[in-house]
C-alpha cells in the first residue's frame, strides 16, 4: 500500500522500490539474490527490477557477480555502513552475551533486531552442537510474528501496535504457511505474553525450533531479541 508521501513527492516510489530491492538483496546471505527471486519479492517486473539493480549498481551500492548473475551488495555499502555503525551499532555490547549463550547452550545463538514491521538479524555465534540450523544468520530478515524473534518482538508491543501490524500485513500465511495467519499468531502472541518468551517449533523449517526473548530499550519499547 502507498503511503501519501509516496504519492505525492515527486520521485518518492522509486527511491521505495530501489530501497526495497537493497534490503532484499542484503538479505539474500552470502551467495546474492538472483534476478527473478528479488522481482517476485519485491512485487516488481523483471525489467522494472533490472533496470533499478542496474542503477543501484553503477552507484556502487550493488554488484553482479559475472560468473552467477545473481545480485549481491555493492562496495558503497560498506562504506555507508561503517559510517552508520558509529551511532547504531549495538553488536560491541551485545557480542560477548551472544557467545555466551552459544557457549552455554551449545546451540547457535542470535541477535536480531526490530526495522519497521521486520527483524534483522545482526550477530549469529555458532554453538558447539554438531547439528546446525542455517535458517537465520548476520542480514536475513523476517517480517515481525515471523520466527522467535519477530515473535517475541511483536508480542510485547502495545495492543494497538499489534492490531495495525496484522492490518497492514494480512497476507502473512500466504508467504509463512497457515499459522501465521490472524488467528493462530494471536494465540502464539498470547502465549508469548504470558510465558514471557517466544517459541518457534519448526514453523519455517521442520524440525528447526528457536527460541527468543525481547530485549527492551529504555522506554520499555521490545526492538531487539
Amino acid at each position: 500500500m502507498e503511503s501519501l508521501s509516496t504519492r505525492t513527492v515527486p520521485g518518492a516510489q522509486a527511491i521505495a522500490r530501489a530501497a526495497l530491492l537493497l534490503r532484499l538483496v542484503t538479505s539474500a546471505g552470502e551467495g546474492g539474490g538472483a534476478l527473478h527471486e528479488l522481482a517476485v519479492k519485491a512485487g516488481l517486473s523483471r525489467s522494472t527490477a533490472h533496470r533499478l539493480l542496474s542503477a543501484l549498481r553503477a552507484e556502487g551500492l550493488v554488484d553482479r557477480d559475472e560468473e552467477t548473475s545473481r545480485w549481491m551488495p555493492g562496495p558503497e555499502l560498506f562504506l555507508m555502513g561503517s559510517v552508520a555503525a558509529a551511532r547504531y551499532d549495538v553488536t560491541a555490547v551485545a557480542r560477548d552475551i551472544v557467545r555466551s549463550l552459544a557457549v552455554t547452550t551449545e546451540e547457535s545463538a542470535f541477535l536480531s533486531v526490530r526495522r519497521a514491521d521486520e527483524t534483522v538479524c545482526l550477530l549469529r555465534e555458532d554453538g558447539s552442537f554438531p547439528i546446525r540450523s542455517f535458517v537465520l544468520s548476520e542480514g536475513v530478515r523476517f517480517p515481525l510474528g515471523v520466527a522467535s524473534a519477530g515473535l517475541a518482538i511483536l508480542s510485547f508491543l502495545p495492543d494497538h501496535d499489534v492490531d495495525a501490524y496484522l492490518g497492514r500485513h494480512t497476507d502473512l500465511d500466504d508467504a509463512w504457511g497457515r499459522p501465521h495467519s490472524e488467528s493462530p499468531l494471536r494465540k502464539r502472541i498470547a502465549e508469548t505474553k504470558a510465558r514471557g518468551f517466544a517459541i518457534n517449533p519448526g514453523l519455517i523449517v521442520e524440525g528447526s525450533w528457536g527460541i527468543g526473548a525481547a530485549v527492551f530499550d529504555r522506554v520499555g519499547r521490545p526492538n531487539g531479541r
